[in-house]
């Protein structure tokens, strides 16, 4: 057996019978006489199992244990205590010390070997356990990590198709993900939120899918009819995306991004709070593209103009501390960068 045991006695009878017993069995042993030496030790050597002394000047076996747990390189080695005490408070206090067993003095053979074989061993078990959950895990999180490529690599594409549809807004839809995203790291949402929000804003438009081509791409302002027509594509996108039961928010974004912070949006006029976070976080960045990029009836509004449209809307179209955060993205957009180029 090549466990590595070391004993801590300051009787050396006991270090020399131990050292026997176990050196029979093929077992390095190292000895020492106090806790302190122990302690200096084990500052240098990490052995498989320590035998340790209770009753030894200066400092205890209980002391000598408790600073051992407290070293972050020693405080897993597993200890047995050795006792000559054969009462049930020695025992308890023991095992309560954080000691994995204790043999009773004088040693037996027999009974020292089977306690060191049997925690060891179990130790041992311990540890390639450990390592195997490591491996696994580690293989877990690399699919995950697949996975959520390709959901987003999913994503895209589906949006893009949206996207494809309308004529005059090529990149809509990515443009709207990235300025919420921006939107959400300046509220000091995490880095998950963000991510989610982006993915959100990815689908926020999908139910124009269901919208016939010669509306989306009409050349001119759409009429009442067709005005309504367009207006169904909240619920349209609710219909496609509810069905994602691995991630249930993207509806809110589909759903609810021409809500109003005042109540006169749609589809259900919800008004504030009331209207998701990630929606009102969506409308503010989804009414800027829109007035940011081209259209078939007019070119891209002056930033100024822009800024004034947003600024006008705080509060009414726009909950007013998603506003303010676009108006100083606006603000420290000097070049007009964030724009459909």
């Amino acid at each position: 057996m090549d466990y590595w045991i070391l004993v801590v006695d300051d009787d050396v009878a006991n270090l020399t019978v131990a050292n026997r017993i176990l050196s029979a069995e093929g077992m390095r042993v190292s000895c020492v006489k106090s806790g302190s030496s122990a302690l200096k030790f084990l500052a240098s050597n990490r052995p498989d199992i320590i035998l340790l002394d209770v009753h030894m000047p200066e400092m205890d076996g209980f002391e000598t244990l408790e600073r051992i747990r407290a070293n972050e390189n020693t405080f897993d080695i597993p200890v047995i205590f050795l006792t000559a005490d054969n009462d049930n408070d020695t025992e308890t206090r023991c095992l309560r010390s954080g000691a994995m067993d204790f043999v009773t003095k004088p040693f037996m053979t027999e009974v020292l070997l089977l306690r060191i074989n049997h925690i060891v061993e179990l130790t041992r078990l311990q540890a390639d356990l450990a390592h195997e959950v490591e491996v696994k895990t580690r293989e877990v999180i690399n699919q995950q990590r697949k996975v959520e490529k390709m959901t987003v690599q999913i994503v895209m594409a589906l949006s893009g198709a949206v996207d494809a549809k309308d004529t005059y807004t090529n990149g809509h839809s990515a443009r709207v993900a990235e300025y919420s995203r921006r939107i959400a790291q300046l509220a000091g949402f995490s880095e998950q939120e963000q991510d989610d929000i982006y993915l959100i804003g990815l689908l926020h438009d999908v139910g124009k899918i269901g919208i016939p081509d010669a509306i989306i791409n009409k050349p001119s302002r759409l009429n009442d009819e067709e005005y309504a027509i367009i207006k169904t594509h909240p619920i349209m996108g609710e219909k496609i995306l509810q069905r994602i039961e691995e991630f249930p928010r993207l509806v809110t974004g589909a759903k609810f991004h021409h809500e109003r912070y005042d109540g006169k949006g749609y589809p259900d006029g919800l008004s504030g709070e009331n209207i998701p976070v990630e929606a009102r976080i969506i409308a503010v960045a989804d009414a800027y593209d829109a007035m940011s990029s081209k259209r078939a009836y007019r070119g891209v509004i002056p930033q100024q103009q822009v800024r004034e449209e947003v600024a006008k809307g705080k509060g009414t179209q726009f909950d007013p501390y998603f506003a303010d955060i676009m108006l100083a993205m606006i603000d420290a957009d000097t070049d007009y960068d964030m724009r459909e180029k």
